[in-house]
C-alpha cells in the first residue's frame, strides 16, 4: 500500500520483484508479530484483524496462522499486489477466514465494529502524515486491542541518499525531482513513543538494524527495485532507454557503496517498530 506526492503518480508495484527477497523482508514482520500480545476476549465473536499495506499477502497469512479463528483482512491500494494476494484468500483451518480488499492507508478508516489488532508492516513510510491517523485507528480497537507497525528507518543509508542525489542531479531533476521520500517520511523512535503514549496507550517502541547478506551481481539494486526505487521506475516506465541509463548510473554508485565480499554483499537495514495496546476502557 502506498501513497505518492500529489504532483506524482502513485508508483506501480511488481509483486514478483518484491518477493525476490521475501525471506529477508519477512523477518521484521515476524519480529514485530512476536511482540504483539494475545488478543482481547472477543465476547464470542471471531477476532478481527486488519493488515494495512498487505502487499502480496505472503506475511498476512502468518496472522491467520497465529490466530486461526480470526477474520483477517489485508488492505492494499495496488491492484497488482491484490491480484497476487487473492490466491491466498479463503477459510482457514481454525474456522476463521483470510480475505483482501482495496484501500489506501492514507484515508483508511475502520468501517463497522471494532478490531482486535490493526497492523501495518513497511507501509506507513509511503503515507505522509501517517501519525495523524493513529488516534482514529486506536479508537477503533476493542479494549485491550493492539496497534502494531514497522517502518524502514534507513532513509539516510547510502542506498537511499544516492538514489535521491542522482534523481535530483542535472540530468534527471526535471523528470525525477521530488518523487522520492526523504528522512522525514518516518518519525524518530522517541517521537513515535511520545505520540502513542499521548494517546493513552501502553507502548513499546524500538529499532533494529538488520545485516542482510545478499547474493548476486547487483543485489542492493535488485532489492530497491522492489520498494524504494518504484517511483523512479514508474516515472521512466515509458522510456526504456532513460530507465536503463538511470539504472546504469545508480548501479555503479551502489557497487562502490556496498562492495561484495567473500560471502556476499552486506546490506545494513535499520527498521523502527511500535506496539501500542489500548487500555481496558
Amino acid at each position: 500500500m502506498s501513497a505518492a506526492p500529489s504532483s506524482s503518480p502513485a508508483p506501480t508495484w511488481d509483486p514478483g520483484q518484491y518477493l525476490r527477497h521475501a525471506g529477508h523482508r519477512a523477518r521484521p514482520f515476524v519480529d514485530l508479530l512476536a511482540r504483539v500480545p494475545e488478543l482481547p476476549a472477543a465476547g464470542g465473536r471471531p477476532p478481527r484483524i486488519a493488515d494495512l499495506g498487505c502487499g502480496p499477502g505472503n506475511v498476512t497469512r502468518l496472522l491467520a496462522e497465529r490466530w486461526p479463528a480470526a477474520h483477517v483482512t489485508g488492505f492494499d491500494n495496488s491492484p497488482q499486489m491484490l491480484e497476487r494476494a487473492a490466491a491466498l484468500a479463503g477459510p482457514t483451518p481454525g474456522g476463521g477466514r483470510l480475505d483482501f480488499a482495496a484501500a489506501d492507508a492514507a484515508d483508511w478508516a475502520p468501517a463497522e465494529g471494532t478490531y482486535d489488532l490493526i497492523l501495518s508492516n513497511a507501509t506507513l513510510q509511503w503515507v505522509p502524515g501517517h501519525p495523524d491517523s493513529f488516534a482514529a485507528w486506536i479508537a477503533a480497537l476493542a479494549p485491550g486491542g493492539t496497534f502494531a507497525f514497522q517502518v524502514p528507518g534507513n532513509f539516510d543509508a547510502p542506498s537511499h541518499v544516492l538514489m535521491r542525489e542522482l534523481s535530483e542531479s542535472g540530468r534527471w531533476r526535471e523528470r525525477l525531482g521530488g518523487r522520492l521520500r526523504h528522512a522525514d517520511a518516518v518519525l524518530t523512535p522517541a517521537a513515535y513513543l511520545e505520540r502513542l503514549v499521548g494517546l493513552g496507550c501502553e507502548a513499546d517502541v524500538w529499532e533494529t538494524t538488520y545485516l542482510h547478506l545478499l547474493e548476486g551481481e547487483d543485489p542492493v539494486l535488485d532489492w530497491v527495485k522492489g520498494t524504494g526505487l518504484r517511483p523512479v521506475l514508474t516515472a521512466l516506465a515509458q522510456d526504456p532507454e532513460a530507465r536503463e541509463a538511470f539504472l546504469a548510473e545508480y548501479r555503479e554508485l551502489l557497487h562502490k557503496a556496498y562492495p561484495a565480499g567473500a560471502g556476499g554483499t552486506v546490506f545494513p537495514f535499520r527498521r523502527v517498530f511500535g506496539v501500542a495496546r489500548r487500555g481496558p476502557c
